[in-house]
């Protein structure tokens, strides 16, 4: 794993989640949509924009071709929700801390760390991966 790697993937993932955000504002706010419908709308479009990011800059060496890496990309990201998921319930309804700094703490502090750890080693080893690094966290 090298520093560049590092900064160029959090660096995609930070504009990735400001398209994320961005949009499912717009689609909550002005376009009327409901929070569902909206949030899997801005999700599947911030995995997009993370997949390119990281397709075209991050991991642009490695060779990957057809949909199965975006695939297995989108899987990696819902399996990093449901980490910040679960980080949040378990605050919430299983530690009774109910307060909204609790929450944001929980959700948006701890489990979005947790959750970019399992984004960065599931994009590196399973998607973008090179011969021989398969599964190692040194490149």
């Amino acid at each position: 794993m090298t520093r560049r790697e590092l900064l160029c993937f959090g660096s995609v993932g930070v504009l990735a989640y400001l398209v994320d955000l961005g949009l499912f504002t717009y689609l909550r706010g002005p376009a009327g949509l409901d929070p569902l419908t909206a949030k899997a709308l801005s999700f599947l479009v911030g995995c997009t924009v993370a997949y390119a990011g990281n397709a075209f800059g991050t991991y642009r060496r490695t060779r990957v071709r057809g949909l199965r890496p975006y695939a297995v990309f989108c899987a990696v990201n819902v399996g990093g929700a449901a980490v910040q998921l679960l980080c949040l319930a378990v605050s919430h309804y299983g530690l009774g801390l109910t307060s909204q700094r609790a929450d944001t703490v929980s959700g948006a502090v701890v489990g979005m760390a947790l959750a970019t750890v399992v984004r960065f080693w599931g994009t590196r080893t399973l998607v973008f991966r090179q011969e021989g690094r398969v599964g190692s966290w040194t490149g």
